[in-house]
């Protein structure tokens, strides 16, 4: 997959981080997309137990068939420190040396994070999405920032998650009576398709695939970095 060079650098202050994300913000299309997503891409992230490492994964999983097309993951030394509300900074670059290896462009983005659900409405979901030009969603399995009432206890209820009058996002049920995860927009998408799509891809589960399978490619991959290394081992 071809990937823009970013408009700005990775190497920065918390601060200088700040101001990137208020720009970046200021760009999100809150649109309905033009044409059906069908293959779309989930990313996590983790970090190494020595948090030294970021390590990363990416699932393409084809909606229609409901089937995985590829699996990568890519390992990145940290570089930014762990701040809250500045996630992206440490994980971003190594979530797209994974997309790199995706041999297909994804229609659309998935990540486990927020979006707009973010202090200054520019979460990874947001970020990824603006630098992709992508139509990417964000959804969470808990809350950064807002306040709602809980949704109905069947699967597809929803209840606004909101910042004041502001309604950034939504407090979705996947599952009945299971608890329900936090959608927001992350760019070039409206939130009811990004409900809608997260309800069509959490077809067995609570999270939707692309970014469960990616969960578990992380974590997978997490635990190899952490074996320890034999005499048959390369350096």
């Amino acid at each position: 997959m071809k990937i823009p060079r970013p408009p700005h650098n990775w190497s920065v202050t918390p601060k200088q981080a700040v101001t990137i994300q208020k720009k970046l913000a200021r760009a999100v299309r809150q649109t309905r997309p033009a044409k059906p997503l069908r293959y779309l891409a989930g990313v996590d992230a983790a970090f190494s137990r020595d948090e030294r490492f970021c390590l990363a994964g990416v699932v393409l999983w084809d909606l229609k068939s409901r089937s995985v097309l590829e699996s990568h993951t890519a390992t990145r030394p940290l570089t930014f420190p762990y701040i809250p509300g500045l996630l992206t900074f440490r994980e971003a670059p190594t979530i797209i040396a994974a997309l790199r290896h995706l041999k297909r462009a994804p229609d659309g983005l998935i990540c486990d994070g927020q979006g707009l659900a973010h202090p200054r409405r520019c979460g990874i979901a947001t970020h990824l999405g603006l630098l992709l030009n992508l139509p990417t969603i964000g959804c969470a399995k808990s809350r950064l920032i807002g306040t709602y009432l809980p949704p109905g206890p069947k699967r597809g209820s929803r209840s606004p998650l909101r910042v004041n009058d502001e309604i950034i996002g939504a407090v979705l049920r996947t599952r009945t009576r299971v608890k329900p995860v936090f959608v927001s927009v992350g760019h070039a998408i409206d939130l009811d398709s990004a409900v809608q799509l997260i309800l069509a891809c959490a077809c067995q589960f609570r999270l939707p695939e692309p970014t469960r399978l990616a969960d578990r490619l992380v974590a997978a991959a997490k635990k190899r970095l952490a074996l320890p290394k034999t005499d048959g081992d390369t350096p």
